[in-house]
């Protein structure tokens, strides 16, 4: 067992390489098909619209802008396998600075959308598939479509809207309230520093900021996964272990719960990867309508100045999470459901 696990996590860590790189390649392509003039990027790396000739000559020399395409990006793939992600030209600190600094603040956020939404469509999707055909049912299947077939910057604008204009309960920007003070940074994540240091107003400041940017993403992407849990329940609820379950008399509650959704729950678990996926890409413009300044945030930035360096750090942020997030969904289904050989 421990040497077919091993196989199968080299194997998808491999791929996992590849896939990355193919990424990477993708964008690089795109962005020097639009930026094909050596002293076009010169420009970008000095962020200067007035820099003289000699200067964006040296910048061309300095950086081998002049080299070929396959070149550049053989150079700029193993510079990043050795952790140098570039020098960001418009803030002039490595990107890893940049890094340091946004990815916590995304993570916390599109991890706490995804526990949001996988726990709304999980009990959702159960409900439903308990009550098929009835009202209950039509009413969370009319709910799903819905809020699944909103563009999420739509739901961003409707919260934005109701609860921090019209009811003024939530705040409308920021990730925490800029008259406080805040603490140390240990992890970057401002929940967890606050934790840290026990300044419970700056933690509840966070909380407040997340609501509305946690709701938006979990509401536009729970949908999927109440569809596909209903389904599987379904399917489990017909199952002669299910009948057996009512027949000794336990009560409904047990059976959906306790019996049934222990065997649905597999297709599950690798749908969380894709969920995670939808968010990740949801925060890009939730950060932008909340002004929630994270990599989403960053990245738009980022696309505005032309600051490519930026978007391949992006990118391979993003890559890496839902490579790994798929990765950690093979590796669940594989140990959930003993027929499944991870060779």
């Amino acid at each position: 067992m421990v040497s077919s696990l091993a196989f199968y996590l080299t194997r998808r860590v491999i791929n996992a390489v590849i896939t990355i790189i193919l990424l990477l390649a993708l964008i690089f392509g795109l962005i020097h098909s639009i930026l094909r003039n050596p002293i076009q990027l010169a420009r970008i790396y000095l962020a200067s619209p007035h820099a003289t000739n000699a200067q964006l000559q040296a910048a061309v020399n300095q950086y081998g802008l002049a080299l070929p395409i396959p070149v550049q990006f053989w150079n700029y793939i193993v510079g990043v396998f050795h952790g140098n992600l570039g020098y960001d030209p418009t803030y002039h600190v490595p990107e890893a600075v940049e890094l340091h600094q946004y990815l916590p603040v995304t993570l916390e956020l599109v991890i706490i959308a995804n526990i949001v939404a996988v726990l709304i469509g999980i009990y959702t999707g159960a409900i439903a598939a308990a009550n098929r055909n009835k009202t209950a049912d039509y009413g969370i299947k009319a709910v799903y479509l819905v809020t699944w077939s909103t563009p999420v910057f739509l739901v961003g604008f409707i919260g934005l809207l109701i609860f921090a204009y019209w009811l003024g309960l939530l705040p409308a920007s920021g990730v925490y309230n800029p008259f406080l003070t805040a603490p140390p940074s240990v992890t970057g994540v401002p929940l967890i520093d606050a934790l840290i240091a026990g300044d419970w107003t700056f933690f509840y400041s966070v909380l407040q900021h997340l609501v509305l940017p946690v709701l938006s993403i979990a509401i536009a992407s729970f949908g999927l996964i109440t569809r596909i849990t209903r389904a599987s329940m379904i399917d489990a609820l017909d199952r002669d272990y299910v009948k057996l379950a009512y027949m000794k008399g336990l009560s409904k509650g047990k059976v959906v719960w306790g019996t049934a959704f222990r065997n649905a729950i597999i297709p599950i678990i690798t749908l969380v990867a894709l969920v995670f996926a939808f968010s990740a890409g949801g925060a890009v413009v939730i950060e932008d309508v909340f002004n929630y300044h994270g990599m989403g945030w960053f990245s738009v930035n980022a696309i505005f100045n032309f600051d490519f360096i930026a978007i391949y750090a992006f990118t391979i942020i993003i890559g890496i999470s839902v490579v790994l997030a798929n990765l950690v969904a093979d590796v669940l289904y594989a140990f959930a459901d003993p027929r499944v050989r991870l060779t």
